[in-house]
């Protein structure tokens, strides 16, 4: 049959969406295909139609198995002989995938990434008589991406082994993104490429600065009462407290995150797929695959991590083509949690700065002055007309000339030689009198409290969308500390003008309480370099992170930043056994390189007897070829001075019978001297 016919026969489709004939056509004829879609665009359809056409199993490379199972059932209800295999299945399920499998009327064949691992699979789907592999999500082949999944990275193993065409489909892949799909799954070779654009324009967009979170929340729930929606929230908890908030006020609503059992988590998929009206707060684990066509709307009470995990959370939104709605709240806190969460992370120091580089795109859209979808769409390469259907085209934002504010942070920042966060910064033009601008002289800085006419919260807002201008970047070697971009650099020289929103800077000085930090603002970046490096060291040693330090020991590290092991030593919770473990290794986060010690005088650190230790050592340099300098060269061992620091009472006898009578002729008075001090 045709492609046409089977399009209205086994899809009941009339005709193809805009794209899809295309994909279509390459895909049936072989080729090796990159499709990048919309959300809601018909990808399955552009892989499935063509398994019915070509000879032999397409394979389906899926990351949920909740779609997969979705997906299998619609297939089976247009009678098309389709199975999964996945760790869901029941045993009847698995028996009959095989069967189908061996009598040769297997169409479809859906399954997990993580499969490719087994043993046994590779073979068995040579066996199969695999015409065909098809990869939805591919964007999760990226190493650095927001859903990355390391056993994607098998699928081009796969493809050679089996020598088969090979279609990837996603809806979010950025140019970074795309160059990567095609060296993994591709081996480098360039596919045929389709790119159908990234706009859904059914979906109207909205943002807002938090004033009362669960009060929004709720509010823009009841105006859409009845209808079905999802509400991510950035921790378990939040979907949960959420959850009961919706309930008490009349909504059908439940939770859903990754500590829930999985059959609790079945449970409330089936009933979202199932019932009307429902709405399911959520974290990012109820993700790709809601293939759900009428979900009215998405909001999101917590800001997503990245402009590309926005795009695919407010895309499960309207996927039927009918209008539907956004939300999404950001504030102070959100950024900072964001930032924390890259600054942990184990990436290398240039993907860090990249996706320091993506959510100030975030904040980009969130603080944008002109239409919502052109900055969202621009980002991903294209340069669409204002769209009409988002809440800045609705009510234009309110703006001022903001080249005055800026240049005074700019300035701030560049003459504190750019090592210090926003927190100091703000201090420093508030004209504040803080310890730490008293210890470092800022106070005479001419910048010092130019910027009296902000408070705090605002010149936070300030600072916020000076990052969504890309205009400055977390530094994470330098602990957080707030670096300039060449964006920045014409307004600083007077060069260029910037405008940035009043309106957002007004509701950021009436916003709510902020929430309780471990420690201060300025304290957080060091923190969350901490966090990261135990988070490394418990990886290594195969154990939770509380056995290398607790927070509280991190806590007093990040205020106190001790230079040197005896320093370090001082620390509540590192004892001995420890500092000599991991005393170096965090050294060197807060401090930079450690200089060497000698293990004997290691032994001695935070105790008295090391700093004694040090001071023999002075001593004994300055008299390494004696009181004039012209004797023949003598020095004690490190393990000699490690136990003359130690000794209690010392006396020329007691020196001597230690040292021997050269060297208590050449130290020994010196030596006497310096522990009667100690």
């Amino acid at each position: 049959m045709t492609a046409d016919s089977l399009l209205k026969d086994v899809f009941g489709f009339d005709d193809f969406r805009p794209g899809q004939r295309e994909i279509v056509d390459a895909v049936i004829a072989g080729e090796n295909t990159l499709a990048i879609m919309p959300t809601g665009g018909g990808k399955s359809l552009c892989f499935q139609l063509p398994a019915l056409v070509r000879d032999g199993i397409t394979v389906v490379i899926s990351p949920l198995i909740a779609l997969m199972r979705d997906q299998v059932r619609g297939l089976r209800a247009a009678g098309v002989e389709a199975g999964a295999l996945t760790s869901g299945n029941t045993e009847e399920e698995t028996e009959a995938v095989w069967a189908a499998m061996e009598a040769g009327t297997l169409r479809l064949l859906y399954m997990a990434p993580e499969r490719l691992a087994a043993g046994g699979t590779m073979q068995m789907l040579r066996r199969a008589g695999v015409g065909l592999i098809a990869v939805d999500e591919a964007h999760c082949v990226s190493q650095w991406g927001h859903d990355f999944r390391p056993d994607y990275l098998r699928i081009g193993e796969l493809r050679r082994m089996l020598d088969v065409p090979l279609a990837a489909f996603t809806a979010t892949a950025d140019a970074e993104t795309q160059v990567e799909i095609v060296e993994k799954l591709f081996d480098g070779v360039a596919p045929s490429a389709f790119l159908r654009g990234f706009d859904r324009p059914n979906i109207h967009l909205a943002f807002a600065v938090k004033d009362g979170p669960r009060a929004q929340i709720l509010n823009f729930a009841a105006a859409r009462k009845g209808q079905s929606g999802i509400v991510y929230c950035g921790t378990r908890a939040k979907t949960e407290t959420l959850a009961r908030a919706l309930g008490e006020a009349g909504h059908t609503a439940c939770s859903y995150h990754g500590g829930m059992e999985a059959e609790d988590r079945r449970i409330v998929e089936r009933r979202f797929q199932q019932e009307d009206g429902l709405i399911v707060c959520a974290t990012v684990a109820f993700g790709m695959g809601i293939d759900k066509p009428d979900i009215r709307w998405v909001a999101h009470a917590d800001l997503p991590k990245s402009i590309e995990a926005y795009y695919q959370e407010i895309g499960r939104a309207g996927r039927d083509g009918a209008p539907a709605e956004t939300l999404t709240l950001f504030g102070p806190d959100d950024i900072r949690y964001r930032r924390q969460q890259i600054d942990e992370g184990l990436a290398p120091a240039d993907r860090r700065a990249a996706d320091h580089g993506r959510l100030n795109a975030l904040l980009g859209l969130a603080e944008a002055l002109t239409c919502r979808r052109q900055t969202l769409l621009s980002y991903f390469g294209e340069d669409p007309k204002a769209c009409g259907f988002c809440d800045l085209c609705d009510k234009p934002a309110e703006t001022f000339d903001a080249t005055t504010p800026v240049r005074m942070a700019l300035s701030a920042a560049l003459r504190t030689e750019e090592w210090f966060g926003s927190g100091h910064l703000i201090d420093i033009l508030m004209g504040a009198k803080t310890e730490k601008i008293a210890q470092r002289g800022h106070d005479s800085l001419p910048t010092y409290g130019v910027g009296k006419e902000f408070d705090k919260r605002q010149w936070q807002a300030i600072f916020r969308q000076m990052m969504g201008h890309d205009l400055m970047r977390p530094d994470r070697d330098r602990h957080g500390a707030l670096r300039m971009t060449d964006h920045a650099r014409p307004i600083l020289r007077g060069e260029a003008q910037i405008t940035l929103r009043c309106d957002t800077i007004r509701a950021a000085k009436g916003s709510g309480p902020k929430v309780r930090q471990l420690v201060s603002e300025e304290d957080a970046p060091l923190m969350s370099a901490l966090k990261a490096k135990r988070r490394a060291l418990a990886e290594q040693a195969g154990g939770p992170a509380y056995i290398i330090f607790n927070d509280r020991t991190l806590i007093e590290m990040a205020e106190k930043r001790p230079r040197n092991l005896d320093e370090m030593a001082a620390i509540g919770g590192v004892g001995a056994k420890k500092l000599e473990s991991y005393g170096d290794a965090f050294l060197e986060v807060i401090a930079g390189e450690v200089a060497a010690v000698h293990p004997m005088r290691r032994k001695l650190a935070g105790r008295d007897e090391g700093a004694i230790y040090d001071r023999l050592l002075a001593v004994q340099a300055d008299l390494q070829r004696g009181p004039d300098g012209a004797d023949k060269p003598m020095s004690c061992s490190a393990s000699l001075l490690a136990k003359v620091a130690q000794l209690r009472n010392a006396d020329h006898a007691g020196l001597t019978r230690l040292m021997g009578d050269k060297h208590v002729e050449r130290f020994g008075d010196a030596f006497l001297d310096v522990l009667r001090d100690g």
